[in-house]
């Protein structure tokens, strides 16, 4: 399928509105602006051709560009609201790209502003694993912190019963079979998928297996504490 070198292109989503945290992306994490981490990220990044971040807000775009991104537009208002579809904004800048820039990448690559911990390293091997199989995408994973099979529910009685029924019982997790859960780090996928079936999920999607420590997805203000701890005690191993 793919004879040579790929071209891939990094799309950064960002909206300026966010209910847990105001003003979430730029929030300041151990002295940078929480979006910058995935900035860097992406270009130091070998595998990508262009990292562009895609936000309704000024304040993002200025703060993107000062860190090396791309802002070529501005986000429409009706495609940064809470119960957007998360793939529309990403839809409307590769659409956006090829009506005024003629760009048109092989793969799209969608990284979250809130995975301030992934790596480059995780980029470039998302990319690697889409070129040995040839996929029409790679999303990432982490190992699940809670297993469905020792998960429960409630009825209405009142009951505690198990969320997934299993006729085996499993009473130690090194028993449990592996479960993986989506850290929201790296959606990659072809650019003729995204457009025509709007999905990264296909039947020729893989999964790129992440540290658990590189996963930390941030939702509410706890996470930006975490993060911030994190990143600075890696910081702290990579000057010893």
């Amino acid at each position: 399928m793919f004879g040579g070198q790929i071209t891939v292109l990094g799309i950064i989503p960002a909206r300026g509105g966010s209910k847990s945290i105001p003003g979430k992306n730029i929030a300041m994490v151990a002295g940078k602006p929480l979006i910058a981490y995935t900035i860097q990220a992406a270009l130091d990044a070998k595998s990508l051709g262009r990292v562009v971040v895609s936000t309704d807000s000024e304040e993002i775009a200025e703060v993107a560009r000062s860190f090396g991104a791309e802002t070529p537009f501005l986000r429409p208002p009706e495609l940064a609201q809470d119960d957007t579809p998360g793939i529309e904004p990403v839809i409307h800048a590769v659409r956006w790209l090829d009506e005024h820039e003629s760009y048109r990448p092989d793969y799209v690559m969608v990284l979250q502003p809130t995975s301030p911990l992934r790596a480059t390293e995780d980029i470039e091997a998302a990319v690697q694993l889409a070129r040995e199989r040839q996929a029409d995408s790679v999303v990432s994973v982490c190992t699940a912190q809670q297993h469905p099979y020792w998960m429960k529910r409630v009825t209405k009685d009142g009951k505690l019963v198990d969320f997934l029924q299993t006729d085996k019982a499993y009473t130690s997790r090194q028993s449990l079979p592996s479960v993986y859960a989506l850290n929201g780090a790296i959606y990659l996928a072809r650019r003729e998928i995204l457009l025509e079936r709007k999905t990264f999920y296909t039947d020729r999607t893989y999964a790129y297996i992440m540290p658990e420590e590189r996963s930390l997805d941030v939702d509410i203000k706890l996470d930006l504490k975490l993060a911030e701890l994190l990143i600075r005690e890696r910081a702290c191993g990579q000057t010893r």
